[in-house]
């Protein structure tokens, strides 16, 4: 008679496989995810102390578990890779959510394929996806993950996106919110944000306003959240730039910065910033 943990793990093939976990409230895991890790033969943790939280709370013992995260990637492949081929149950964690989304896994997946390694995935909660069902915003959506680090690409992306019409959504640390908060405003002036702190936890909150109000924003945020922007506005102001108008922002921006151009007219009408601030790089590329 085959014992029962010998039978189920006939029922998973030996390969790799890419676990959710919660992403903020503990009881948002499958039960096939809890099924997989007690039969993993090795399991991948972006940082094993908060791995073995959840582990320790499903009774989940006596597993081997690897630091794996961006900087040990690479050194730990070969181990991995040499279990995986003499058919051992391999799984990765991170510390919430999805491996290899805006998380470590992506080299392992990678050399999996490379190498025709079995890869499935055990999917669970998504801050992405809960976030952007309850935005009220297109459910036509892009995801980008986190701001990068330079302000060159912050701006040169952000160019990018902002020309398309449906939600964006993004991670970022609380910590460099507010220093993002200039760029979020100069390109995504005609849209509405939906801040998410802690999501699925006891102390989840919404915090939902025009772009346009995001430097009035002074709730104080903690560690990492996720922001999704609507579609573009259907209503703009129908008003628009005259030739009086434009004679005014080429006076003014011989000594004003595009941002302070774009507030002097609005101040007295009412036309959309996103039409200013066009007309403002126009010129600015003339010269």
């Amino acid at each position: 008679m085959i014992p029962l943990d010998q039978k189920k793990k006939i029922d998973f093939k030996s390969g790799l496989y890419v676990v959710s976990t919660p992403i903020g409230n503990m009881k948002d895991i499958t039960l096939n995810a809890l099924e997989i890790l007690k039969l993993s033969n090795l399991i991948l943790c972006e940082d094993t102390r908060v791995s073995k939280k959840i582990l320790d709370k499903y009774n989940i013992k006596n597993k081997e578990l690897l630091s794996y995260h961006k900087f040990n990637e690479k050194k730990s492949l070969r181990k991995v890779i040499n279990l995986i081929e003499n058919d051992k149950i391999v799984s990765i964690i991170s510390d919430a959510g999805t491996p290899c989304i805006s998380d470590p896994g992506s080299i392992l997946v990678n050399e999996c394929v490379k190498k025709e390694l079995n890869i499935f995935s055990i999917p669970g909660p998504s801050s992405v996806i809960s976030a952007v069902s309850i935005s009220g915003f297109s459910d036509k959506f892009i995801f980008y993950g986190f701001f990068p680090e330079k302000k060159k690409n912050i701006k040169k992306d952000l160019h990018i996106l902002s020309k398309l019409d449906l939600s964006i959504v993004f991670f970022i640390s609380a910590k460099k919110f507010k220093k993002c908060t200039l760029y979020i405003e100069e390109y995504f002036a005609d849209r509405k944000i939906m801040i998410c702190k802690e999501l699925t936890k006891m102390y989840e909150q919404h915090f939902r306003f025009d772009v346009s109000k995001i430097k009035d924003f002074k709730n104080e945020l903690r560690g990492e959240i996720t922001l999704v922007l609507s579609e573009k506005y259907k209503n703009e102001s129908k008003i628009k730039l005259e030739e009086n108008d434009k004679k005014n922002i080429k006076k003014l921006m011989k000594k004003l910065s595009i941002k302070d151009v774009v507030s002097e007219i609005k101040k007295n009408k009412d036309i959309s910033k996103k039409e200013i601030y066009n007309y403002c790089l126009e010129l600015k590329n003339e010269k």
